[in-house]
């Protein structure tokens, strides 16, 4: 929702894509650590709406998609998977994270590292200016 300036809530959700190359060779291990990192991130975190991993036709690229219901989801989710984040090192190589939402500063630092310490992919954040969620739905 946004006020008269286009303001977003704090609470507006964020809406987190990112892709990254497979590295040659590593496929078999990457579908490994998503499968590790799904089950990891939905044990410790309720609060996360959405949390996916997609590997295109080829096997040559991965994209990650993840639905924070506000901000400190997504600094948790920061906290809680760096670790696990940091086995993909050697299976990936990041090309881009995109954010729609207004990320906390600490997490924007947070996944400005995290995209550094993959590979060096961009960084960028979207900022809401119109629209609506029917997050209550079945």
């Amino acid at each position: 929702m946004t006020d008269m300036t286009g303001a977003a809530d704090i609470a507006e959700p964020i809406y987190y894509i990112d892709r990254s190359d497979i590295r040659e060779g590593k496929l078999a291990e990457v579908r490994e650590g998503m499968r590790d990192l799904a089950d990891f991130i939905e044990a410790r975190e309720p609060q996360l709406i959405a949390y996916r991993f997609y590997v295109d036709e080829s096997g040559s690229a991965m994209t990650t998609v993840a639905v924070h219901p506000d901000p400190a989801s997504l600094e948790l989710h920061m906290e809680v998977g760096g670790a696990k984040f940091r086995a993909f090192r050697e299976l990936i190589r990041m090309n881009s994270i995109d954010v729609y939402g207004r990320p906390s500063p600490a997490a924007a630092e947070q996944l400005r590292r995290k995209a550094e310490m993959l590979g060096g992919g961009t960084v960028t954040f979207h900022t809401l200016q119109a629209g609506f969620s029917r997050t209550d739905r079945p």
